[in-house]
C-alpha cells in the first residue's frame, strides 16, 4: 500500500516537473468527473431541457395571477350613404372615434373560474349631413364573472401541477444522466489506466527480452549455445518491440475515448493517476435492494407518468359531457358630451346567465377515449411494477458479480505471485544455460497476462462498487446516500 502511494506520488511530482514542457493536464478520477459534468454534452442539453421546465413553472405560476392589458384603437374612421325617411332621401353619415380598453383578469384556481375587471373609454363625433356635428365621450366600467359549472379537471391546477411534475422529471433525468455519465467515464478512465499498464508490462517485457538477447548474443559468440538461440532471442525481441508498439496505440485510443467522453479537446495532453486499491465491502442484499426500490429515480418517473395518466382521464371525461357555466356581470356606463360631465346621469348595467351544453350523441367517441385514458393508468401501473422487478434483478446481478469478483481477486493476486517467483526461477535457469529463450518467453507471457489479470479484477471490482451505487443510491464504501432530498424539487402532492 505505502509502495503505491509513493509510486502515486512519484507520477504527481513528475507531472508538475514535466508540465512546462510538456503541458499535459493531470487527471484523477475525480476531476476527469467533474470536467465531463460541465462539458459533456449530455450535461448541458439536460441542464438546458431542466431550465426550460423551470421556466415552464414560472410561466404557469404567473398566468395564475391578475393580468393586466391594454388596447388602444387610436382612430376609427366610418362613412356611410343610407336612406332616410325623415328627408326622404339618401344622407351621407359621417362617424370618427379613438377607443381604448384597459383589462385587469384574475383566474380563480379554486373553482377554475375567472374574475375580470374591464374598463372602455371613448370619443366618438358623428356627422349627419345637413345637421352640426355631435361630439360624444363615452366611458363602461364592468365587473365580470365566469365560472364553469360540472367540472372534475380544474385547468388551472391541473396546469400547475403539470408544470412541476415536468420539472421533478427533467431533475430526474438530469441526476440519472449524471450517474450514468458517472460510470462510463469511470469505464474510460480506467481503461487508459489498464492501457497504461499493459504498456508497462510491454515494456518491462522489452526489457527482459534485451537482457535475454544480450546473454544469449553473448553465449553464442563464446560457442556455448546454438546460433539457432540467437535468432529464437531476435524474434522474441522483435515481438517485445511490436508489443510495445500495440500497447501505445491501444494507450492513445483509450485517451481518445476519455477525451471525447468527458468533452475534452483531443489534441489536448493528458496523464492520469488512478488508484486502484480496494476495500472489499460486506453488502447485504436485502438493504441494497430496498435501499434501490426506496431511492431510485426512475420509479419516481414511473409515479409522475401514472399521476399525469389519472390527470389526463379527468380531462377526458369531462370532454363531450353535460357541461355548465354562470355568466355574472354588474356595470356602470356613462355617456355625455362633455367629458366632465360623464357621469352625471350614469346608467347601471346588471345581467346574469346560465348555459347548458349538453351532448346527444357523439357515436361512442367520449366512451372510448375513456377507455384510452383508462388503459394508459393501468400500462403505468404495469410500467411501474416491471420497474421494481428489474430494478431487484439489476441490484441482485450486481451484488453477485461482486462476490465472485473478491474470489478472483484473491486468485489473481496469488497467481500473480506464483508467476512471478516461476519466472524468476526460470531465468536464473536461463541464465545458467538450463532452458532456452522460447521456454522462459512462456513463462514471460504468464507472468504477463497474470498481472493483466489482476488489474482487470481490480477494476471489474471498482466498477461493480459504482454500478451497484448507481443501481441503489446508496454509497456502500462510505454508508451514505448518494442524493440528498434537497437536491430535488419537493411538491406536495
Amino acid at each position: 500500500m505505502r509502495t503505491k502511494n509513493l509510486l502515486m506520488l512519484l507520477a504527481l511530482l513528475s507531472f508538475i516537473w514535466a508540465k512546462p514542457a510538456n503541458a499535459q493536464q493531470l487527471l484523477t478520477l475525480e476531476r476527469t468527473l467533474q470536467i465531463a459534468y460541465e462539458s459533456s454534452p449530455e450535461m448541458i442539453g439536460q441542464e438546458i431541457a431542466m431550465e426550460n421546465q423551470r421556466e415552464n413553472v414560472n410561466a404557469t405560476k404567473a398566468g395564475l395571477k391578475s393580468r393586466f392589458s391594454l388596447s388602444v384603437d387610436p382612430f376609427t374612421y366610418s362613412k356611410s350613404n343610407s336612406f332616410a325617411g325623415y328627408a326622404n332621401d339618401y344622407v351621407n353619415n359621417e362617424s370618427l372615434g379613438s377607443f381604448g380598453s384597459f383589462v385587469v383578469s384574475q383566474p380563480i384556481t379554486a373553482t377554475d373560474g375567472t374574475i375580470t375587471l374591464m374598463n372602455r373609454f371613448g370619443y366618438e363625433r358623428n356627422t349627419v349631413e345637413d345637421y352640426d356635428p355631435v361630439n360624444r365621450y363615452s366611458n363602461n366600467l364592468q365587473l365580470r364573472l365566469s365560472q364553469p359549472l360540472f367540472k372534475k379537471y380544474n385547468a388551472n391546477k391541473m396546469g400547475l401541477r403539470q408544470a412541476e411534475l415536468d420539472l421533478e422529471n427533467a431533475q430526474l433525468q438530469y441526476s440519472i444522466i449524471k450517474l450514468s455519465l458517472e460510470y462510463r467515464v469511470s469505464q474510460y478512465f480506467y481503461n487508459v489506466y489498464s492501457a497504461e499498464q499493459s504498456l508497462q508490462t510491454a515494456k518491462e517485457e522489452l526489457k527482459n527480452q534485451q537482457k535475454s538477447h544480450e546473454i544469449i548474443k553473448n553465449k553464442v559468440e563464446a560457442g556455448l549455445s546454438a546460433e539457432e538461440e540467437l535468432w529464437q532471442a531476435e524474434l522474441n525481441l522483435q515481438n517485445a518491440k511490436s508489443s510495445v508498439n500495440d500497447s501505445e496505440v491501444s494507450l492513445e485510443n483509450s485517451k481518445d475515448q476519455l477525451k471525447q467522453a468527458i468533452g475534452l479537446n483531443l489534441d489536448e495532453e493528458i496523464m492520469i493517476v488512478a488508484n486502484i486499491d480496494v476495500k472489499t465491502i460486506d453488502v447485504e442484499l436485502s438493504d441494497a435492494i430496498e435501499y434501490g426500490l426506496q431511492k431510485r429515480m426512475e420509479l419516481r418517473q414511473n409515479e409522475i407518468n401514472l399521476e399525469t395518466s389519472r390527470m389526463n382521464l379527468l380531462q377526458v371525461q369531462d370532454n363531450d359531457k353535460i357541461s355548465g357555466s354562470v355568466e355574472l356581470s354588474v356595470g356602470l356606463q356613462g355617456i355625455s358630451e362633455q367629458i366632465t360631465d360623464l357621469y352625471n346621469n350614469p346608467s347601471d348595467n346588471e345581467s346574469i346567465g346560465l348555459s347548458f351544453n349538453i351532448p346527444i350523441w357523439d357515436w361512442g367517441a367520449r366512451k372510448s377515449r375513456i377507455k384510452i385514458a383508462e388503459n394508459n393508468i393501468k400500462s403505468s401501473e404495469i410500467d411501474f411494477e416491471q420497474e421494481k422487478t428489474g430494478i431487484k434483478i439489476e441490484i441482485r446481478q450486481t451484488f453477485r458479480s461482486l462476490k465472485n469478483l473478491v474470489f478472483q481477486i484473491e486468485i489473481a493476486k496469488k497467481s500473480v505471485e506464483n508467476a512471478q517467483k516461476t519466472y524468476d526461477l526460470n531465468l536464473e535457469k536461463y541464465q545458467n544455460g538450463d532452458l532456452t529463450s522460447m521456454d522462459l518467453k512462456q513463462f514471460s507471457d504468464q507472468l504477463t497476462q497474470q498481472k493483466h489479470s489482476l488489474t482487470t479484477a481490480l477494476i471489474n471490482y471498482k466498477l461493480g462498487l459504482l454500478q451497484l451505487k448507481n443501481q441503489t443510491l446508496w454509497d456502500f464504501e462510505n454508508n451514505k446516500p448518494v442524493l440528498k432530498k434537497e437536491n430535488l424539487i419537493q411538491f406536495d402532492k
